[in-house]
């Protein structure tokens, strides 16, 4: 196997005997001058072929280890849950790690609430979670709520219905993204990229968002309060576009947005406005 491009030091791409592309992650692989041939393959902890381009992104954006967390949450995943998960699900799940750490250190006060529904809905799924959080706390020295356990298991909820056939509810659902989209390019006179990471992650946020509003299951956690008033405060022309975005949503599905989905739309605009 040959190892012709470096994206961190342990991750590369890499084309196989038959000259395919793939991405291959193990320690140290992206040490040696490139490019070179590789030939123990027991260096080689996973590897990933016809890599949608998005996730090269995210490949430099989040360290090597959280990967390999995500890889075995959903190897043990595969073992409790039988069904087919989305073939991304390493990718979307160590994002949402990433995120999860980021938003324990920037905003600690920020919490998802913990559903005992989804523990009574989806018991395997949240054994998942739960393992999952206990591995990350323990793998990377930190102390995630135990609200992500059921943030985790919804992850894997969701991954097993990506391949059923669009409804109409998400056809809608799509057009309701499309103008959210140009919600923000308007608000802050930029052109998204539809192809980046960064604003694909806020299309997950969105659909979810979007499906709770319709089942009339909005985030509720006062601990969120202070923050959102200090982001309001501190982020004027952020919080007007997440405004305008909600009460949009509310329009379209005649709800009304609390100030949490409010805060959190707040921190997913912001991110797709530093990036640009």
């Amino acid at each position: 196997m040959r190892v012709v491009k470096k994206i961190n030091n342990n991750v590369v791409v890499c084309l196989d005997r038959h000259g395919e592309e793939l991405v291959a992650f193990g320690k140290g692989l992206g040490f040696p001058k490139i490019p070179y041939e590789l030939t123990d393959m027991n260096k080689i902890t996973m590897t990933f072929y016809k890599l949608n381009y998005q996730y090269y992104q995210l490949l430099k954006e989040i360290p090597t280890e959280i990967f390999d967390l995500s890889a075995a949450i959903v190897e043990r995943a595969q073992k409790l849950i039988p069904k087919v998960f989305n073939p991304n699900m390493i990718f979307s799940l160590a994002d949402h790690i990433n995120f999860a750490i980021t938003r324990l250190t920037q905003y600690q006060s920020a919490q998802l609430p913990f559903s005992y529904d989804v523990e009574q809905l989806y018991p395997q799924e949240t054994a998942v979670g739960y393992y999952a959080v206990k591995l990350i706390n323990r793998q990377l020295k930190v102390k995630l709520p135990i609200a992500e356990v059921t943030a985790i298991a919804m992850h894997f909820v969701n991954s097993q219905t990506v391949a059923i056939t669009a409804t109409s509810d998400e056809t809608s659902n799509d057009e309701i993204i499309n103008t959210i989209t140009k919600i923000i390019e308007q608000e802050f006179e930029i052109n998204i990229d539809r192809s980046e990471f960064t604003y694909n992650r806020f299309v997950m946020h969105l659909r979810y968002y979007l499906k709770r509003m319709s089942n009339q299951q909005q985030l509720s956690d006062n601990d969120n309060s202070k923050l959102f008033t200090t982001m309001k405060r501190d982020e004027p022309e952020i919080y007007l576009g997440a405004k305008r975005i909600a009460d949009y949503v509310d329009e379209q599905l005649r709800t009304s947005s609390n100030v949490d989905e409010i805060f959190y739309l707040m921190i997913y605009v912001k991110r797709i406005v530093n990036k640009k």
